[in-house]
């Protein structure tokens, strides 16, 4: 269920949003994403005619009062993002937080302190999500960035609210997307992996290659495969425990008619250094003391051949060290070539933290269809896995 199934007049919402927002050392908030894109889940109840309560970890505080982790520092910001003044509590249970209940209007929006300050939120404790649930009359999740923690206030607090429980509109979306990827998307569909290790996206290899019709592999993960076929890497980031369950990935996705694209030359540098000296080398004959830091230029006109012909992409990972700017031209076209599939039509997906960066960081965020505001429970929902917070929601 969605908050469009519910008509909010006269209820207080209890809603789980993820305001756990990057800020400077003048505690100002330097990405407002995440609060952005709660926006449209509180409006819709506002102007339903309710009021909404506001509940979100931020930072590690270890359950215990951290000034610098007070939910107090962003209320500014909030209020200027959704248009409404919030009202701010410096508690999320107990007598202060009941007399601001009760004096909370509709059309208002009133933020609770940081949950992270109890560590009963991360214990998942049962006593203390009953009551956080006496603020609400119905219980809203639109924090996606936490529905994979099995948490008071993400999964334990639903348990509360039988039959008056839904998904938020970010929430809502970022199912929906990532069902497209996985069941309902257009064929071709691809996904393009890359990022340092390949043992960090077994569990998402292994899940997507029955759903998908092409793997760009990329990135340091190069390496491993390119090893496990006899190529030389020279001193190129390599898991070589890793090769045996590369070849078996490769044997499957042969198995499934998944056609696999490694990299055929790479930018390679003398030293992991902005500054290095650099030369474009076939991906299977790196020499001693030269590394791949980036995909070389016939690596990148295969993967625009395949990435514009697919009508579904997903994109989880870099395809070289972006951080450096002579090492990022890969990552910026293979976003040059996911923004032109989308503008002729393709739905595209990109999820996992430092792919979501560069998205950000090259301008990318507007040409693609749906950037995850989820690191961690995107990935998990890629493995397969059920997340609790969603799960939650779901149960009657």
């Amino acid at each position: 269920m969605t908050i469009d199934d519910f008509n909010f007049k006269d209820q207080k919402a209890l809603i789980r949003v993820d305001f756990n927002v990057p800020i400077n050392e003048r505690f100002e908030v330097t990405d407002t994403n995440r609060i952005e894109a709660a926006r449209p889940t509180i409006i819709k109840i506002l102007e339903d005619g309710g009021s909404a309560v506001l509940m979100s970890h931020f930072g590690r505080p270890k359950g215990k009062f951290e000034p610098d982790m007070s939910l107090s520092h962003i209320v500014e910001t909030v209020s200027e993002i959704i248009g409404v003044r919030v009202k701010f509590v410096g508690d999320c249970i107990g007598e202060k937080v009941a007399q601001a209940i009760s004096e909370l209007e509709n059309g208002e929006i009133l933020l609770l302190e940081n949950l992270r300050f109890y560590a009963e939120e991360e214990a998942g404790d049962r006593a203390f999500a009953e009551k956080l649930s006496h603020w609400g009359d119905i219980y809203v999740n639109d924090a996606f960035g936490t529905a994979h923690r099995p948490h008071a206030s993400t999964t334990v607090v639903a348990s509360f609210f039988p039959g008056k429980k839904c998904f938020g509109y970010l929430l809502a979306k970022e199912i929906k997307a990532i069902d497209t990827v996985m069941k309902t998307g257009e064929k071709p569909v691809t996904a393009i992996l890359g990022g340092a290790k390949v043992s960090s996206k077994i569990p998402i290899i292994e899940n997507i290659l029955g759903k998908i019709d092409h793997l760009i592999i990329g990135g340091g993960m190069t390496y491993t495969f390119v090893k496990a076929l006899g190529g030389s890497v020279g001193d190129s980031i390599c898991e070589p425990d890793q090769t045996d369950l590369a070849l078996k990935i490769l044997e499957k996705a042969k198995a499934l008619g998944v056609q696999v694209h490694l990299p055929v030359d790479v930018v390679a540098a003398d030293r992991f250094d902005n500054e290095a000296a650099t030369r474009v080398l076939p991906v299977n004959a790196i020499e001693d003391g030269w590394q791949g830091l980036d995909a070389g230029p016939e690596s990148l006109n295969n993967f625009r051949e395949v990435i514009l012909k697919s009508k579904t992409i997903l994109w989880n990972g870099p395809v070289g060290v972006f951080e450096m700017p002579n090492f990022s031209k890969g990552t910026i076209a293979v976003g040059d070539f996911v923004a032109e599939a989308t503008a002729k039509g393709a739905f595209s997906l990109v999820g996992g933290g430092d792919s979501v960066a560069a998205v950000k960081q090259f301008g990318f965020e507007e040409k693609v269809s749906y950037v995850s505001t989820g690191g961690g429970a995107m990935l998990e929902s890629l493995e397969g896995r059920v997340l609790p917070g969603i799960a939650a929601i779901l149960d009657a």
